[in-house]
């Protein structure tokens, strides 16, 4: 039997509906554009987008001539399409960008589906103002990243199961579909989790031991089978050793020998990180399932997200490569227990989390406009003169659209949380729109600042002036990562390669700023050194053959 979801004292009125929907417009869309690719995955990622546009081939991922088999190839193939259609009106990498903005969109709307539905009519807009609140969305959801198309696929998963006890086409469409996305975005982890899910809900609680639930379960089967066989065969197809590259040496293989191993220190790692990657979802979420503990075999609107996000938790905690980014997923379920936690919630606590939020954001937004303020004025604070000696070079200029942007977004966050009215909404909805104004200041007052240390371009624009007029080829050491490769092919058109037989002219090092010359000096001439501005740690230096 379903649990009777409680009637919401505080239905969604049109005019709120219309400042919620402004609210993730503004969320999503802020900092998609107008900065270059930052390092890391932001910058590779972007590579792989610009091989395609480059060499019109859209089969297999390749990042500066070299095939690059991490993920299959749909979110380049999206970030592709935007970035062609809306050149030369936008930058080629402000283009690509906007797929995550449409995969954060659809993200948005299945989350919001999915809470709807699981937990009444006037829920969803809290489990989508619950997501953009948490910490770990706010930078990665603006990156060119392939996690956001997998992100979009889970979204549909959850949405699916939760039509899977009545409505068996419905769900099965949505469940194979989203795991056919993930799949084409990060390889096997969607089509592991489909599986694991659909095993534990039924064993864990029999309210989905239905023929419904099974008959969605076939239905997403097929759903998610063109997905799953059609770019996998094409690939073995146009060459067998890139597919068992791909299948073996970054997914199957490598996950048996870290298997062989066993689990090391960093299958912890989302264990200690997740409470302030998913602040505050994540201690709403606990307090929702702590409360109804006794209650979790009656609760089906609790039982897919709590199932959810443990299949997720030790899928994504027991592969060889962890990173905070890996970590989204893993959200979803999180929102939307804690948008279970708000018919919960005592007005205490509701009231203890906002002023929370409210002086946390006040204090940040003070600072962030004093900070900027000071550089543009050089008032000599030791503030300034830290941030001036942490991005050397960078000389402040007023802009006029920047700074309208940034003070009316002040000025209309000061109005919304002093107009919003006391109930459990309050707190989470402050808390998302002080974070949407924190990244709107972030990247409008100090988007200058903050692209001058992360840009590769001028560091690469001086590596290409010393380039001699003839050469033929640059060689690179083990150490030259894929994001300087992508960046020296966007910015540069320069193409590094792999030579251990040393034919190359020209040789490409990448060390420390300490570090020793690494060439032979009686072979080798140092003809340029660089590195970014603010990089204290990357150093590049190119050598050229004597001839003798």
């Amino acid at each position: 039997m379903y649990f009777i979801k409680p009637t919401d004292p505080h239905p969604i009125t049109p005019a709120t509906a219309v400042m919620l929907g402004l609210l993730c417009l503004v969320w999503l869309l802020t900092g998609l554009v107008g900065h270059d690719p930052w390092k890391p995955e932001d910058a590779y990622s972007f590579g792989i987008v610009y091989s395609m546009l480059q060499s019109g081939h859209y089969l297999v991922p390749t990042l500066a001539g070299e095939p690059f088999m991490s993920n299959p190839p749909l979110y380049y193939w999206t970030a592709a399409l935007f970035a062609k259609i809306l050149s030369p009106l936008l930058s080629l990498h402000d283009g690509a960008r906007l797929a995550s903005g449409f995969y954060g969109a659809l993200t948005l709307l299945f989350l919001g589906l999915t809470g709807r539905k699981l937990y009444g009519e006037h829920r969803g807009w809290a489990a989508v103002i619950i997501l953009i609140g948490s910490l770990g969305m706010l930078v990665r959801a603006h990156q060119i990243i392939t996690d956001m198309a997998l992100l979009s696929g889970i979204a549909m998963m959850l949405y699916g199961y939760s039509h899977s006890q009545v409505r068996a086409v419905r769900a099965g469409f949505w469940i194979g579909t989203g795991t056919g996305i993930g799949f084409m975005a990060k390889g096997f982890i969607a089509p592991v989790a489909l599986i694991l899910i659909a095993v534990l809900l039924p064993a864990l609680f029999r309210n989905w031991r239905k023929r419904n639930y099974v008959l969605s379960i076939a239905i997403a089967a097929l759903f998610a089978l063109p997905w799953l066989s059609i770019w996998p065969y094409l690939l073995h197809q146009d060459s067998a050793k890139l597919f068992h590259e791909w299948v073996w040496s970054h997914n199957i293989g490598n996950w048996l020998d870290y298997a062989k191993t066993g689990p090391g220190t960093d299958a912890l790692y989302y264990l200690k990180n997740l409470p302030w990657l998913a602040w505050p979802a994540l201690p709403l979420a606990a307090w929702a399932v702590w409360r109804e503990r006794k209650h979790l075999t009656q609760r089906d609107d609790m039982q897919l997200p709590l199932v959810s996000f443990l299949v997720l938790f030790v899928i994504l905690s027991l592969v060889p490569s962890i990173k905070e980014v890996y970590a989204l997923p893993m959200l979803l379920p999180i929102a939307l227990l804690a948008t279970a936690s708000l018919s919960m919630l005592k007005r205490g606590a509701a009231n203890a989390l906002d002023w929370f939020g409210l002086m946390t954001f006040a204090l940040i937004v003070l600072l962030l406009w004093w900070g900027w303020a000071g550089l543009l004025l050089d008032n000599h604070a030791k503030i300034t003169l830290w941030l001036k000696d942490y991005q050397p070079g960078f000389e402040p200029v007023f802009q006029v659209t920047p700074f309208i942007i940034a003070i009316l977004s002040t000025l209309v966050w000061l109005l919304v949380v002093w107009r919003v009215g006391r109930s459990m909404r309050r707190a989470v909805f402050n808390w998302a729109s002080g974070i949407t104004l924190i990244w709107i200041l972030a990247m409008t007052l100090w988007l200058p600042w903050l692209d001058s240390g992360k840009s590769y371009r001028g560091m690469v624009a001086s590596l290409k002036q010393s380039l001699p007029a003839e050469y033929n080829c640059i060689a690179r050491n083990t150490e030259l990562g894929d994001s300087q490769r992508a960046m020296l092919h966007y910015f540069g058109d320069i193409i590094t390669r792999r030579d251990p037989a040393r034919y190359c002219d020209l040789r490409l090092i990448q060390g420390t700023k300490t570090s020793k010359p690494l060439m032979d000096a009686s072979l080798y001439d140092k003809i340029w050194e660089g590195s970014r501005k603010t990089d204290k740690n990357e150093q590049y230096r190119l050598y050229r053959a004597i001839k003798k």
